[in-house]
């Protein structure tokens, strides 16, 4: 039996954890339904943007992009010149988004002050350059949806990556026009608020991702997470919320085609 059309949408399938097996991981994606990988490059301050960027193409039946940004951990290096480089990365082929940006509070690797004025920044370069922006919030709704509020989103849209807030945080992040992605923490046992909220997602606003190598769902979880285990999610999602696996792959894959700008293939 074929499995249902998959997108990862968010992963960092450019680091070093897949240097050694790199082209068997995007096989075993391919084998799992998934037929594009949004590859992250913001995993820390713009020059880890490089090898996202490098990576766009064909890999084993998968197509991957990338998204560039300044993670909000290396938010204090988010100088004029980090966002002139930034916006020639997002200018390069295979590039169809921006981020991941935001804010996170958990860890404070960066002031808070530079998270929100990092941030404010990448959302107004994402709506001059009419392209969807990636966001990543720990512990911080309440500022994000100030920063978003305050710097909107543009046409292009965009998306509150490994989205771990309340039901109460949905509704407000959807009036702001954003969709929101579920990771492998639907799985985790402790996760119920999670699932709670994964439920009150219209399906026309869901995406799926992987966050690889972190957050590999259950059964995996603590090994290195990959694209291929996104079906696990889709599955979880589509047991919680009561719909049939080939309804949520479908509507989820044509969500994250138009937020990216992919033609369906």
């Amino acid at each position: 039996m074929t499995p249902p059309a998959l997108v990862d949408s968010h992963a960092h399938v450019a680091e070093a954890e897949f240097g050694a097996d790199r082209a068997a991981v995007f096989a075993r994606a391919a084998a799992a339904g998934v037929t594009a990988i949004v590859c992250v490059g913001a995993t820390g301050h713009v020059g880890s943007n490089g090898p996202a960027v490098a990576l766009a193409g064909e890999h084993e039946g998968v197509r991957v992009v990338a998204s560039v940004g300044i993670h909000p951990h290396d938010a204090a290096t988010a100088d004029d010149a980090a966002f002139e480089t930034l916006r020639d990365l997002a200018g390069r082929p295979g590039v169809v988004a921006m981020g991941e940006t935001g804010l996170d509070y958990h860890y404070d690797h960066s002031p808070r002050a530079a998270q929100l004025a990092a941030f404010a920044r990448t959302a107004a370069l994402a709506r001059e350059l009419r392209m969807p922006l990636v966001v990543h919030v720990r512990d911080a709704h309440a500022d994000a949806l100030g920063v978003l509020r305050a710097e909107p989103l543009g046409p292009a849209g965009g998306v509150i990556h490994c989205f771990t807030g309340a039901k109460s945080d949905v509704a407000p992040y959807l009036d702001l026009g954003l969709h929101l992605s579920i990771s492998g923490i639907v799985t985790f046992r402790n996760a119920e608020t999670l699932r709670e909220a994964a439920r009150a997602v219209p399906l026309d606003r869901l995406l799926i991702e992987t966050d690889s190598p972190f957050l590999a769902p259950v059964p995996n979880r603590g090994k290195r997470n990959e694209p291929a285990y996104v079906r696990l999610v889709a599955e979880a999602l589509a047991r919680l919320r009561g719909e049939p696996l080939d309804v949520l792959a479908q509507a989820t894959t044509a969500n994250a085609l138009r937020l990216f700008g992919l033609a369906p293939r």
